[in-house]
């Protein structure tokens, strides 16, 4: 299929080509993002036998991404498509007995839940709704299905506004807002009304709301999420902020039951802090959940849980000894013990946690190389268990973007089902990987990081060197597959990137050496990295660059804001100032309450220490600062900002701003192409003995 489609596309592709088959390199290149392929949300069936998951793929002559269902045997047999075209099909779920797959298609025209009968092929559309759904779940008798969909209020409104007169094309009427959170990244300006539970009958009918109130149950908001049914298929157990202040109190949810036909609601937890991600046993007796005590801290380790349905005995923590975070929680389907996701060290985990009534067994670590994607950031590590054992999940290693794979509880060696990007990967040759550990010339303490080689690298030869900083900035780099930076290896750079202080996947003490001290220490993480990777005798020392994305556009600024040894740095979708930030992006209670002590005006003095503008007039440095315009995460003024006070400064500069994009810059193919080739194209700016500047757009 992925031949057909770029046989389509063959005339565009071969254009944008032509260095590549000239033999210019052998590399990656960025317009490769159009060939490169990722799988998502793998679900093996209850039987154990097959395995459904999520394809996407970009199309060039449309510049957007589209997504399929696939379907492969345990065995590694069959593996075909189950759906085609340019459409977004995903969340696939199985019916308890195997025979159907609800998922989410915008095939009709808007998304809706569609059922297909696995004998037959038939499809069928479930539902007519007028807001996307989410989160499917079979109730376990295969009858109904549950889904999350906005439930949309009448908007605020002050002006009566007069009618326009026949004919007359007036402009769009004013937006009045009254609610502290009022856009989203990804989202835009959010629309008004609430995320409710639905069911709706497996063959169709009118969907029936479950819970009511100005409240988010799962959908939008932190930490709510998808609801599980209890085995009798009277009630769903879920995750949600009930709180009349929720916007202000961001975090703090509560795992709550609501039967399905009487909407009767309860509380299973109470407690400060978020409780989420609930998963009902098979017995029906207990509740496994994710959550901590909220203390506000920038960092703080997520556990699992356990709580009785009855509500009798206290909730007890499962994951103590763990000091990791938990992710994915999911019961064994003979109730034996819990499994669950984890990342440790950069990389993310299987593990399981034995349960015997009330005592809880010791933690085991089952497999490594959980995730999919195009970056070595951690994420993307869904997995699925079937009634015999059988095993389906992502899996990822530097040198292969995410597949397929399996396992079973009998035989823990990991297989690849899948190989959806070899007929790319036999055409290039990826820069090999290297871990690396160092110590700060801060504390000493070790931080961890990765190399990343040009192509036929020469150890006796001298090459420029990137460090690239992750955001987040409590999120973690890995050994996993990562598109851009093979792409900026192709260009003959060494890249490094790592995991300073702040970084999770390392404990929650590592983690929260930055609370309300970012950036702050980071710094000298960071820049004894570059001194480390130096001292290889493969860098040249005046050929030395740095850039990063969001929290790693906030380090980059920091960087050179107390070191001139770079040539060239990028800043992408940075924050500059964090009280014009506090005050402008889409999460402003969560910043004031986690990364900051409080208010802006209250801790002034705080906020500047911290503030990019605070060294902004020690920078020497040649800087691009690239955007999207519709980034509510780190708003484009953040970056005006920045961009002004340099060229005030009369730094050489630039501010590259991408029309339509949110964080991140990567929803349009194309627009990601732009970001690498802009971030590439400044460093081969200043990149000394390089020759003439590449313009192949490569």
């Amino acid at each position: 299929m992925k031949l057909l489609r770029a046989l389509v596309a063959a005339t565009a592709f071969l254009a944008l080509s032509v260095p590549f088959l000239a033999g210019e390199s052998e590399g990656l290149s960025a317009v490769d993002i159009f060939q490169l392929e990722s799988v998502a949300g793998p679900q093996i069936s209850p039987d154990g036998k097959s395995i459904v998951y999520v394809r996407r793929f970009a199309d060039i002559r449309s510049d957007r991404y589209y997504s399929n269902l696939w379907i492969v045997g345990f065995d590694g047999k069959g593996h075909r498509p189950l759906t085609d075209g340019k459409f977004n099909d995903g969340n696939p779920r199985w019916s308890p007995d195997g025979s159907r797959l609800a998922f989410i298609s915008n095939r009709g025209g808007s998304s809706q839940i569609h059922v297909r009968y696995m004998d037959s092929g038939q499809t069928s559309t479930l539902t007519n709704l007028q807001t996307p759904p989410q989160g499917l779940a079979w109730s376990p008798q295969g009858d109904r299905i549950s889904f999350l969909a906005l439930v949309p209020k009448a908007p605020p409104r002050i002006a009566a506004m007069p009618a326009p007169p026949p004919g007359a094309k007036w402009a769009a009427p004013a937006r009045v807002i009254d609610r502290l959170h009022y856009r989203f990244d990804r989202i835009g300006y959010l629309p008004h009304g609430y995320y409710h539970l639905h069911v709706v009958p497996a063959e169709g009918g009118t969907p029936r709301q479950v819970t009511s109130g100005d409240f988010h149950h799962g959908g939008f908001g932190f930490q709510s999420s998808n609801a599980s049914w209890t085995p009798d298929g009277k009630s769903l157990v879920f995750s949600a902020n009930r709180r009349e202040d929720w916007e202000h109190e961001p975090l703090d949810t509560e795992v709550y039951e609501v039967t399905v036909d009487g909407g009767d609601l309860r509380a299973i937890t109470d407690r400060r802090g978020p409780d989420f991600s609930p998963a009902v046993s098979p017995d029906g007796r207990s509740i496994a959940y994710l959550g901590f005590d909220d203390r506000y801290q920038g960092y703080q380790v997520t556990q699992l849980w356990v709580a009785e349905r009855g509500g009798s005995v206290r909730p007890r923590l499962i994951s103590g000894e763990l000091d990791r975070d938990v992710a994915n929680p999911t019961w064994a389907p003979n109730g034996s013990g819990i499994y669950f996701s984890t990342s440790d060290q950069g990389n993310t985990k299987l593990g399981f946690f034995p349960y015997e009534g009330s005592r809880p067994g010791a933690y085991k670590q089952l497999l490594a190389d959980l995730g999919a994607g195009r970056s070595a950031y951690g994420g993307g590590s869904s997995f699925t268990i079937a009634a015999n054992g059988n095993m389906a999940f992502a899996r990822t290693r530097p040198d292969r973007p995410g597949d397929v794979a399996a396992a079973s509880a009998s035989n823990l060696e990991p297989r690849f089902l899948t190989a959806v990007n070899a007929d790319l990967l036999e055409q290039r040759k990826l820069g090999a990987v290297e871990e690396i550990w160092w110590e700060s010339s801060h504390d000493g303490r070790r931080i961890h990081g990765w190399i990343i080689k040009p192509p036929d690298f020469d150890p006796s030869k001298k090459y420029p060197l990137v460090l690239e900083i992750h955001g987040g900035p409590f999120a973690d780099y890995g050994d996993r597959f990562d598109f851009e930076k093979q792409v900026l290896a192709s260009k003959g750079y060494v890249v490094l990137y790592s995991n300073p202080r702040g970084s999770t996947s390392y404990g929650e003490e590592f983690g929260n050496l930055i609370h309300h001290a970012y950036p702050g220490d980071d710094f000298y993480d960071l820049n004894s990295g570059v001194d480390a990777v130096v001292a290889k005798g493969y860098i040249d020392p005046d050929n030395v660059f740095v850039g990063g994305g969001s929290g790693g556009g906030v380090l980059t600024c920091w960087m050179i804001g107390r070191s001139d040894r770079f040539r060239a740095a990028v800043s992408y979708y940075p924050v500059i100032n964090w009280y014009s930030w506090v005050l402008t992006a889409d999460i402003p209670s969560f910043g004031v309450k986690y990364w900051f002590p409080g208010f802006p005006w209250d801790y002034p003095e705080h906020y500047e220490k911290r503030s990019l503008l605070s060294v902004v007039k020690n920078v020497k440095t040649p800087t691009m600062v690239i955007t999207g315009e519709h980034d509510w995460r780190t708003p484009m003024s953040e970056s005006e900002q920045y961009y002004t006070a340099l060229q005030l400064l009369k730094v050489e500069s630039v501010l590259v701003r991408v029309p339509d994009e949110p964080h991140g810059i990567a929803s349009r193919p194309s627009h990601h192409v732009s970001k690498m080739l802009h971030i590439s194209g400044w460093f081969d700016r200043y990149r000394t003995g390089k020759g003439e500047l590449e313009t192949t757009g490569r």
